[in-house]
């Protein structure tokens, strides 16, 4: 197979990576010949690393380390007992009068935030949180779109040790409400609606039925994004907070290495949300790791990636500033009022990295745009993709229509960790439908049904020893029991992610879809993402969903749903192309036993298939559903599944 990019020599001697190399060689004599000697250094001295981690990234923290870690298995462990540091405080080293601290664009507008204006902001906000008496450890919520307004929030919340929780106003006000009265929050920042594809959304009922419902919610701060005229009866006003001018400097309190820094939640399509808490001194390690060695970003240039609150992507998106980077936030579509107008900015700002989700760039591969004839993108240094499997096609079209000289690191971890397990690597090839790397300090293997480690084979994704960023525990879990059972349940003491992959004995990786949604077909795996891979090639289809189904008798069904281009039938020629492509390119247990047009795929809000949710609607044959419509996207496509099951007659 041939790369089709591979760095230079400069590139690599350029990097941070390198530059931490040459560090652990001057300070610790540490020598190493490749990426995987040094991955391996650091999974098998896990406290030497991540202590080297707080040396060459000159952690500021008061105290004393008395153990790196300690307790006997994940997850009840303890990383850097006895010392007290702050996530923020390490934002705010980073200021500068040479650059902006922030830019921000929505469907109307264009702004930089200087580094002033957000240290005055954040002041004002911090001075009026302690006025109403918060404290460290209380936590406080917000109802907030991807504008600059929400990192103040957060950055001020965080200076005082207190815990942070979000959802993005595209969240129903149930599903906010069953994920914020879980932690209880004692303020809430909400604004009244945002636009998206120029349509408005209100939002003033919901955030009156969240306060309303959520009793510990003391204070509503009302911020008017939407039309600057809306008023909430018995709110706070935002700009009465930001105006007053707070003269003293900026401070931080410094908390346990392991005191909470924010709760994220899962998608609780089928269930109760799990709020998982994270610590300030896990993410804060982590995040200054990805961002130097693995996606390489440095100071002064612009990191964007497209996310909304909603997302453990807006929270690793302003991780760049710990780099001395510029976070680009966009609220809005991006495909208003084209599919351009997210490379337009790549443009014009410039951006230096890149990062979306794969199913966006599978839509600008499927509109066939040729975005390097439309776009300056010569300061365009890497593109990121998260959020599902980027096929073989897509990794081609990005270096034949959006720049062949660029760096794509594709990566792959979660909201569980708030960063990834696998990713870029500055020393790696790129190769098409490969992550390049097992990331620094992350003891990943894929693990066979026998519980052992394979290379070059199918597996679960299994990750062997702790890093700092796992969840410190999930809210309102004392004894662990949620968490165990989400992580630990089927390799007692290792967590497993979910995930079906393959490792090359060089350590590039492929993900084949989540492990369970894999495909039993006859007794043999099947990843979805290789069926997805074949379908993308294929002219008149949009998208598409497959399930198997395994049957009380042993056999199985395996229906494949597609959604197809506007004016295209799927007749039979369509159907013998679909079934003709998979057994070619895969295998004839590869070919569905039925081939059904529906309007659309649901996927959750942060960009997710939900292959899972639709198997378990036809394994009951709809029986039963309970899957919360108000956390997908497009939950009209979720209602037409559930309507199709009920009526579903397996032949």
């Amino acid at each position: 197979m041939n790369p089709l990019w591979t760095p230079s020599e400069s590139f690599k001697e350029e990097s941070g990576l390198f530059h931490y190399q040459e560090w652990l060689k001057e300070r610790y004599q540490l020598n190493f010949e490749s990426y995987e000697d040094l991955w391996s250094w650091s999974v098998e001295k896990t406290e030497d690393f991540w202590t080297s981690l707080m040396v060459y990234f000159d952690i500021k923290y008061s105290g004393q380390i008395e153990h790196v870690l300690s307790g006997d298995q994940m997850p009840q462990l303890k990383w850097f007992e006895g010392i007290n540091l702050n996530y923020a405080e390490h934002i705010f080293r980073e200021k500068s009068n040479d650059r902006p601290a922030l830019y921000f664009q929505n469907e109307e507008l264009c702004q930089t935030i200087s580094w002033s204006t957000l240290e005055d902001r954040v002041k004002s906000i911090r001075s009026f949180l302690q006025d109403q008496g918060i404290q460290k450890g209380d936590c406080i919520a917000a109802y907030l779109p991807n504008i600059p307004e929400a990192i103040y929030c957060f950055l001020a919340v965080n200076s005082l040790g207190a815990v942070w929780t979000c959802c993005s106003p595209d969240f129903g006000e149930s599903t906010v409400i069953e994920r914020f009265s879980q932690v209880k929050p004692k303020l809430l920042f909400a604004v009244d609606g945002y636009k998206y594809s120029a349509k408005p959304f209100n939002k003033i009922s919901s955030v009156k039925a969240i306060s309303d419902q959520i009793s510990s919610i003391e204070d509503v701060i009302f911020i008017k994004y939407l039309d600057g005229q809306s008023e909430l009866e018995g709110s706070i006003e935002w700009d009465k907070i930001i105006s007053q001018k707070i003269q003293t400097d900026l401070n931080f309190e410094r908390v346990d290495f392991s005191h909470p820094v924010w709760v994220l939640y899962s998608s609780g399509t089928t269930g109760k949300p799990k709020a998982i808490t994270h610590s300030h001194g896990g993410v804060l390690l982590e995040h200054l790791k990805y961002m130097r060695f693995h996606n390489d970003v440095k100071e002064g240039e612009f990191f964007f990636w497209f996310s909304t609150t909603g997302w453990m992507m807006w929270n690793f998106l302003q991780a760049s500033m710990l780099v001395g980077a510029v976070p680009v936030l966009y609220d809005g579509s991006p495909g208003y009022p084209n599919m351009d107008v997210l490379w337009d900015m790549a443009d014009s700002v410039p951006i230096q990295h890149f990062g979306t989700s794969a199913p966006y760039l599978i839509a600008c591969m499927k509109k066939e745009l040729h975005v390097n004839e439309r776009f300056d993108l010569s300061s365009l240094r890497s593109i990121g993709s998260t959020g599902a499997p980027l096929p073989d096609s897509c990794f081609k079209w990005i270096y034949e229509h959006i720049k062949s000289d660029l760096w794509l690191c594709s990566m792959s971890g979660g909201t569980d960790v708030c960063t990834a397990f696998i990713g870029g690597n500055p020393y790696q090839a790129v190769y098409p439908g490969y992550i390049q790397s097992r990331a620094l300090g992350c003891a990943l293997y894929a693990y066979n049904d026998e519980g052992f480690a394979v290379t070059d084979n199918l597996g679960e994704m299994v990750i062997t020893k702790a890093m700092p960023s796992m969840p410190i525990y999930f809210w309102n879990d004392p004894e662990f029991k949620r968490y165990h059972s989400s992580y630990f349940e089927k390799y007692p003491g290792l967590w497993r992610h979910g995930d079906y992959i393959s490792i090359r004995e060089d350590g590039q990786l492929k993900i084949y879809g989540r492990s369970d949604a894999t495909l039993n077909r006859k007794g043999v795996r099947i990843g979805t993402a290789e069926i997805y891979t074949v379908l993308n090639k294929i002219a008149g289809l949009k998208d598409a969903l497959i399930l198997n189904i395994e049957l009380d008798n042993g056999d199985d069904h395996m229906p494949l749903f597609v959604v197809l281009e506007e004016g295209v039938v799927l007749d039979e020629d369509l159907k013998s192309t679909i079934n003709s492509a998979l057994r070619k390119h895969c295998s004839p247990r590869h070919v569905p036993d039925i081939v059904l047009n529906v309007p659309d795929v649901p996927y959750t809000l942060s960009g997710k298939k939900m292959e899972v949710p639709v198997k378990k609607l036809f394994a009951n044959l709809g029986k039963t559903s309970s899957v919360n419509l108000e956390v997908i996207r497009n939950p009209e496509a979720m209602s037409y599944f559930i309507e199709l099951a009920k009526k579903y007659q397996i032949t």
